[in-house]
């Protein structure tokens, strides 16, 4: 990738292959998921270096909801220790921090603790982060569906649909990575990727490092993007 090539405005990222990295290792996968807020760091970190404007973390899907309830109370534990780290290093860390889901069936700590972090870094003009938790693209397409029908709108446009999403000013991603080797969308940004170009990847989220973020980077360079044109 030279200096003149093109950076991606927006990256999404399916981070996939936590628990895959433990039972590697013989370890819980609790350790994965920490092991995998590290690697959240590191690409925060490049994105940061290469200059990408937004990046979008698949963080915890409508469907994790059926994982066991052990797992899931350490990942939404670890969601609160990230949102306070992230909330006491705003000032130092020139990103933006946005939240997409459905936060109601959050717990109210966690509700306050991503409004109080979301509110400390609203000034910010670096990187955009935007966290997709408690999200799925269908529930995020119905929850649009009916604010256009408490609006009385019958016939809606994109235009419409698009500013009903939950972050209606973010552009669509220009490239989706998804990590482990695993290849498909899984109820992720399903409107918003119609036009996204993917990177597919079998190293494991965890393992995913400033190297690989930059391979991904390097691969979309060279793809051409003609939006359904010539």
């Amino acid at each position: 990738m030279s200096s003149s090539s093109p950076i991606p405005r927006h990256i999404a990222i399916i981070m996939d292959g936590n628990g895959r990295w433990a039972k590697q290792k013989n370890l819980p996968r609790l350790a994965g998921h920490n092991a995998g807020a590290k690697a959240v760091e590191r690409v925060i970190s490049a994105a940061q270096k290469y200059g990408v404007e937004f990046l979008t973390f698949y963080a915890f899907s409508t469907e994790n909801w059926a994982r066991p309830q052990e797992e899931v109370q350490g990942l939404m534990k670890l969601l609160e220790q990230t949102l306070d780290k992230y909330a006491k290093t705003a000032e130092k860390n020139n990103f933006r921090l946005l939240v997409s889901g459905r936060k109601e069936p959050l717990s109210p700590l966690i509700q306050e603790k991503i409004l109080r972090v979301t509110q400390a870094t609203a000034h910010k003009t670096g990187l955009t982060v935007n966290l997709a938790l408690n999200y799925g693209s269908r529930a995020e397409l119905l929850d649009a569906f009916a604010q256009l029908a408490a609006q009385g709108i019958s016939a809606p446009t994109e235009a419409d649909v698009q500013r009903c999403l939950y972050q209606p000013a973010l552009p669509d991603p220009d490239l989706l990575i998804r990590t482990s080797g695993e290849k498909r969308l899984s109820n992720f940004l399903l409107w918003q990727c119609a036009y996204t170009e993917f990177y597919f990847t079998d190293v494991l989220w965890p393992d995913f490092s400033e190297q690989d973020f930059k391979a991904a980077l390097d691969e979309y360079s060279r793809r051409t993007r003609r939006f359904g044109g010539i």
